[in-house]
């Protein structure tokens, strides 16, 4: 029987497959389990004498890749990559091979409506990747001050617009409160001049960037996992990653240039294929790099 095809279409697949370069026999982290795309490529490779560690904050991740990756050397894990350590020490394994982390949103997760990702969404404005743990976007906004909204947008979306869309915020929320992402994606087009959005952005991407990664504390899990990486990795293991703005980006590149245990292999970031980019539009900001454990 072959096996299901998953929703989600894992970016730059050839080059995270060609970077880390799995062995038969090999132990690989997908940091980011997601879909499964990258996990399912990689398993191959390394074959039935080797292992996946696959992680992902997402117990829904987490669950479907329990049912559909059956029958390949994967073990699903609820957890964040910067708790890799104490994940592997739990499993027995000291070092590894190489290193995946994703730090995309899945199609999968964009598919549900329940959990607020997708703009067109009218579930309840979530954003959080594991929805067990903190508090959903919906209650952020309704009870931050339209300055420290205004400065929440402006340092996780850099965006321009940012008191206009606090201000917005405030006043909705004072007649009814904000409580889908379609009714906060609508408010913010209200108030960002398309004139100043790039041709098929939408206005409120960069709106609902910062509220995923305040609620997600994305970034500092990232500095953390970035910090703890080299130890987990065998002399010569890869650690590839694969960010989508320059807030990830900026991050990844100073800790491969600045920490004296990384070797850096790609001196600029790797881009997605025009071919894949039109395949995948999603993939078009993605940036790939990749360094080894010295």
């Amino acid at each position: 029987m072959s096996d299901p095809p998953p929703v989600h279409v894992p970016v730059m697949l050839d080059e995270i497959v060609r970077w880390l370069d799995p062995r038969p026999g090999g132990v690989i982290v997908d940091g980011t389990l997601g879909g499964g795309g990258h996990t399912r490529a990689l398993a191959h490779r390394v074959g039935p004498d080797g292992r996946i560690i696959a992680l992902d904050r997402d117990p829904a991740a987490v669950a479907a890749a329990e049912k559909n990756l059956t029958g390949l050397p994967v073990e699903p894990v609820h957890a964040n990559t910067c708790d890799l350590p104490e994940v592997l020490g739990g499993l027995g394994i000291e070092q590894v091979d190489g290193v995946l982390m994703d730090l995309g949103v899945s199609s999968d997760q964009l598919a549900d409506h329940t959990r607020g990702f997708s703009f067109a969404a009218h579930g309840p404005l979530d954003l959080r990747f594991d929805p067990t743990r903190g508090e959903p976007a919906s209650r952020l906004v309704s009870r931050l001050s339209a300055e420290h909204l205004a400065e929440l947008i402006h340092r996780y979306g850099e965006e321009r617009y940012s008191r206009r869309i606090a201000r917005a915020i405030v006043r909705r929320r004072a007649e009814k409160p904000i409580e889908t992402a379609a009714e906060l994606a609508e408010l913010v087009r209200q108030n960002v001049p398309r004139s100043r959005v790039g041709r098929g952005i939408d206005p409120a991407t960069r709106t609902f960037q910062a509220l995923r990664i305040a609620v997600n504390d994305e970034l500092k899990s990232l500095e953390i996992a970035l910090r703890r990486m080299p130890d987990c990795l065998r002399p010569r293991g890869r650690f590839a990653v694969i960010s989508f703005h320059s807030l990830e980006d900026r991050r990844v590149k100073e800790a491969f240039r600045d920490d004296e245990r990384y070797e850096v292999l790609t001196r600029k970031p790797i881009r997605p294929s025009p071919e894949e980019v039109d395949r995948n539009p999603r993939a078009s900001s993605a940036k790939l790099r990749v360094a080894s454990r010295v």
